[in-house]
């Protein structure tokens, strides 16, 4: 097969979901086909390491998007007789007049069913540009059951069009030497107390709030002098929170962005890992620490308990005494941390970015064979 990738939103959405997702579905693509040709449409810098013998880097100029996508994409992909076309952010950017076999990949559909936690400026693009793509796109990737449900209840297409890949944690996440972890965040950090961490961005379907308070309601009752990290930059909600909160100081500690390869060190020293999140298309986060062998408290809803499984203590985020009750139980048991933890490791390694690889490969195949 000839296959072009629309790829982006590598740097596009570097940090976020789906510039993780694009980044290591098309490496390690590359790294297990060595038959088919990519062909990978690119924007700005960073493109050595995905130009291999069976490769081509098209480069594209992000000031000029609309030509590209309404003009030129169409025309290079018909010269360079492309079978299927991909495009991996939720199929924005796609033109469906090209003339070869399309696939989207939906990672969820957060603009649907929770739109006020959405900026307008792209849940006005999504609602516009995202149901006429379901309909006519001749396949439909998704990160999870859950997603793929979600898909079928708001548009009625034949289920065998949808293909689920769940994610993976990047290999930075991984049990480290816990001293030399605990000695970094005491040096650059000034963290010198156990902690329970949070680490998600501050979307009001993140919860947070309901963390906080929950952590408000219970540090009395833990046998630790624990205090609440709550990591990423503070942007809208989170500085309010940081603001609001700022006598709170010595008992909640709100980071600011934290470096990628600093993460793994927090999820290494954290006591525990929260994450209340009203809705999730898949749920990196949880995966991420359960890597790290932090144990997990995370909700019951949506797409999580696929990737959590029994491997954390499950809680209705919709519930504050749910959650009070779970960091009341977690934390006040050594036993049960530990059990979680390496329950956590075991249920983590399940999943890798070259099974995500390969089950897209699948989904290529299907397409395309169902043209022949």
């Amino acid at each position: 097969m000839r296959i072009a990738i629309d790829a982006r939103g590598i740097n596009w959405y570097h940090g976020t979901g789906i510039g993780t997702y694009t980044d290591n579905v098309i490496r390690n693509l590359l790294n297990i086909n060595k038959e088919n040709y990519y062909r990978l449409y690119w924007s700005d810098r960073n493109w050595e390491d995905f130009l291999k013998y069976n490769s081509n880097i098209i480069m594209t100029s992000k000031k000029h998007t609309r030509f590209f996508e309404q003009n030129y994409f169409n025309e290079d992909l018909h010269k360079a007789n492309i079978d299927i076309y991909h495009v991996p952010q939720n199929g924005i950017g796609l033109n469906l007049e090209a003339n070869c076999k399309k696939i989207i990949t939906i990672h969820d559909l957060i603009p649907y069913v929770m739109p006020e936690t959405v900026g307008t400026g792209y849940l006005l693009k999504f609602l516009k540009e995202v149901p006429s793509l379901i309909q006519n796109v001749d396949g439909i990737i998704t990160v999870s059951e859950y997603s793929k449900k979600d898909i079928l209840k708001f548009f009625p297409i034949d289920p065998e069009k949808i293909f689920v890949t769940p994610l993976a944690a990047d290999g930075i996440y991984k049990p480290l030497d816990k001293k030399q972890c605990k000695e970094f965040i005491t040096k650059k950090y000034n963290l010198d107390k156990p902690f329970i961490l949070y680490i998600g961005g501050f979307s009001p379907r993140k919860n947070v709030k309901l963390l906080i308070n929950s952590f408000l309601e219970t540090f009395p009752l833990l046998k630790k002098d624990y205090i609440l990290v709550i990591a990423g930059a503070r942007k809208d909600l989170g500085e309010y929170l940081n603001k609001k909160y700022s006598n709170l100081s010595s008992k909640i500690v709100f980071t600011g962005f934290i470096p990628q390869e600093e993460l793994p060190i927090f999820y290494n020293c954290c006591e525990a890992f929260v994450y209340p999140s009203l809705y999730e298309g898949f749920g990196l986060p949880p995966l991420e620490a359960m890597s790290c062998g932090a144990p997990v408290i995370t909700s019951k809803v949506t797409s999580i308990p696929e990737v959590v499984e029994d491997n954390g203590l499950l809680i209705d985020p919709n519930d504050p005494n749910a959650l009070e009750e779970a960091l009341v139980k977690l934390l006040n048991d050594e036993t049960l941390k530990q059990s979680f933890s390496e329950k956590g490791i075991q249920q983590a390694s399940k999943f890798s970015w070259e099974q995500t690889a390969y089950k897209t490969l699948e989904a290529y195949n299907k397409v395309y064979n169902n043209s022949m």
